[in-house]
């Protein structure tokens, strides 16, 4: 039987003599309809860059922190914190439970001593998935929770079954009822019980969901199958400076042994490794030379090999601080993604306008989310050579990238596009910035800081 890999090659193949075949070549004749005097990123491309980048916090670790101090009954103190649309939106989301938060710069305060309410609200919840996960530790810290479902994802289903199972295993009785998620500890005393759970999918989701249930549950709990991911090891971090007992974090098994309580804790959390990896491929894309710090070189070991592979020097120059200098020659490489520690799929967009002008033909294969390539239209507005069928994408490397209007369709596409606008010839317009303002904490400032030119405006865009 063909690889993926080996389909996707021979797909490529015919194409040069099946015309049209049937792969699929996107086009944007059309652009989709933004809201008027929404603001756009107008970028002047081919600026060298040159300096250092700081990282901020992870945005994907800072959400499920922010949900993991509802366990604490005395709150929290986070440190590091970036600015970002998605930490405002989990705020919003634990005030309305009653949480107190006060914010000085990148550190966050969280009062959680006093929970109003079991409930979110959907307006709010709807917003963003991550909130979804204050479910597991509603219901550990009350023995009661209500959450609306998160409803859909620009990037694909993420079905939370495994959550449901999950909390069902710990003696939980899960009802959804009219779009949302009723649950309650079965025990008459209303917590929890530790049990021995299985994912069928290493899902950080539901490890995070899960492990901050089992630390207030009577007994051990084993989570089999858990997810690897550096956020899931930061949450547990969290949980065990707040007083709970867990062990095997960042491994497939995580044992908790639960506890009566938990208390305050003053934490900070890790660096944001897509962030740096963002920054390494604009180095790389531009032909430039940044370091940046602070980062995990341990977190960013898939996207330094592919770096590598391409032709890129990556040079570790501390525990905390890389640095990446882009070549003259770049050649293409394939690229599948998976769950930690295989190639993260939240780099895989921004990877993509990297292939865009390497030499040959790579093969970028999306295996997390079935919707997560709506990026390769805007990529080809800007001159790239890209096929997709399903989730195989071909490039075909191009010497250079033309600047062009495009609109961001989820956060990840965003950075790529912003990414692809630094290299290419002439100016690029990104629309849909409110997917960039998600992730990436003044992504503008730290990119003129090293010599790009771009800026927001909110002035009519030509099509």
């Amino acid at each position: 039987m063909e690889s993926t890999t080996d389909l996707a090659k021979n797909l490529y193949d015919a194409s040069q003599i099946l015309e049209p075949f049937e792969l699929t070549t996107l086009e944007s004749s059309q652009m989709p309809q933004i809201e008027p005097n929404a603001p756009v990123l107008r970028i002047i491309g081919k600026a060298p860059l040159s300096g250092h980048v700081p990282i901020s916090g992870a945005k994907n670790s800072i959400l499920a922190l922010m949900a993991g101090t509802l366990l604490s009954s005395e709150g929290c103190r986070i440190r590091n914190v970036p600015n970002l649309a998605d930490v405002q939106r989990m705020g919003d989301i634990l005030e309305t439970l009653g949480v107190k938060i006060s914010r000085n710069g990148e550190v966050l305060d969280l009062d959680t001593s006093n929970l109003t309410t079991n409930s979110a609200p959907y307006e709010l919840v709807s917003k963003m998935r991550a909130s979804f996960f204050a479910l597991g530790s509603l219901l550990a810290r009350l023995g009661s929770a209500r959450m609306p479902l998160p409803g859909g994802c620009a990037i694909g289903a993420r079905p939370v079954e495994l959550h449901v199972r999950g909390l069902q295993a710990l003696g939980a009785d899960v009802q959804i009822d009219h779009g949302v998620v009723q649950a309650y500890a079965k025990s008459r005393n209303g917590r929890l019980q530790g049990a021995r759970i299985y994912l069928d999918y290493p899902s950080v989701g539901a490890t995070e969901t899960l492990m901050m249930a089992a630390t207030l549950a009577e007994g051990e709990t084993i989570i089999e199958n858990a997810a690897l991911e550096p956020e899931v090891t930061d949450l547990a971090d969290l949980c065990m400076a707040m007083g709970a007992k867990i062990r095997g974090a960042g491994t497939n098994t995580i044992i908790i042994d639960g506890v009566e309580k938990l208390h305050f804790a003053d934490f900070t959390a890790i660096p944001d490794r897509v962030e740096a990896a963002t920054f390494m491929v604009a180095a790389a894309i531009t032909r430039s030379t940044l370091s940046m710090s602070p980062v995990i070189p341990a977190h960013l070991t898939a996207a330094i090999s592919k770096l590598q592979d391409i032709g890129v020097t990556v040079r570790q120059d501390s525990d905390n601080m890389i640095t990446v200098i882009g070549g003259d020659r770049y050649r293409a490489v394939d690229i599948e993604t998976l769950p930690y520690p295989g190639f993260p799929t939240d780099m895989q967009a921004q990877f993509m306008a990297l292939l865009s002008i390497c030499e040959g033909n790579g093969v970028v294969t999306e295996t997390v989310f079935e919707n997560r390539l709506q990026h390769v239209a805007e990529l080809n507005r800007m001159g790239a050579n890209i096929r997709l069928k399903n989730n195989v994408a071909v490039v075909t490397g191009v010497p250079q990238l033309s600047g062009a209007p495009v609109m961001a369709t989820d956060l990840r596409a965003s950075a790529a596009l912003v990414i692809a606008g630094l290299a290419a010839d002439g100016e690029t317009t990104v629309m849909g910035l409110h997917h960039l303002d998600r992730g990436y904490d003044r992504i503008e400032e730290k990119l003129r800081n090293v010599g790009a030119k771009l800026y927001r405006t909110s002035e009519a865009v030509p099509v």
